[in-house]
């Protein structure tokens, strides 16, 4: 997420929503890891708010485009809070990180978020799938090339999976999964 939020920035400001893990050591370092300082006043974070509270930060004059709640289950909002939630910030972007449990989120809230949502991405194996509204059922980006293979590699040994890897690419860009 904080990858897809560097990139954002290029587009405009970020807010990031630390509900979950606020400023942790672990938190600092995904931030490090990914050189966020370099990003400036175009990538902020807050580590407790309520939905009114963001809703007010967020409707100001030039706040950020884009609005990275980590994670809805911490934000606390029933559906029908996240549909005026929703209403209200119809300008921003809002992007939500969800526990999972296997493949759905984690909730009923959440499930009825997700069956709103424009795109929906689920990261597996340090591969971001997506499944949308805008690309069909399916496309893919890897996020972490080596980490990626090790993770498909070890699937497909343990469980027969039909994915493949291809790895002879010779830039990391190129790197794609596919099915056979």
């Amino acid at each position: 997420v904080v990858s897809l939020c560097k990139e954002l920035t290029n587009h405009g400001k970020v807010l990031y929503v630390s509900l979950e893990e606020g400023y942790s050591l672990s938190f600092q370092n995904t931030l490090k890891r990914f050189d966020m300082y370099t990003c400036g006043s175009r990538f902020q974070v807050i580590d407790s708010t309520t939905p009114e509270e963001l809703i007010e930060r967020i409707s100001k004059p030039r706040s950020p485009e884009f609005i990275v709640i980590d994670s809805y289950q911490y934000m606390g909002m029933s559906y029908k809070e996240y549909l005026v939630f929703k209403r209200k910030l119809a300008n921003k972007l809002l992007i939500f990180v969800s526990h999972a449990d296997g493949k759905q989120p984690e909730g009923r809230a959440a499930k009825a978020v997700r069956y709103d949502a424009m795109l929906k991405i689920w990261v597996e194996g340090h591969v971001a799938f997506s499944n949308g509204r805008f690309f069909g059922p399916k496309a893919e980006a890897v996020i972490w090339r080596a980490g990626a293979w090790e993770y498909w590699s070890r699937k497909i040994k343990d469980n027969n999976s039909t994915f493949f890897y291809d790895y002879d690419k010779e830039t990391e860009g190129d790197t794609e999964m596919a099915q056979e």
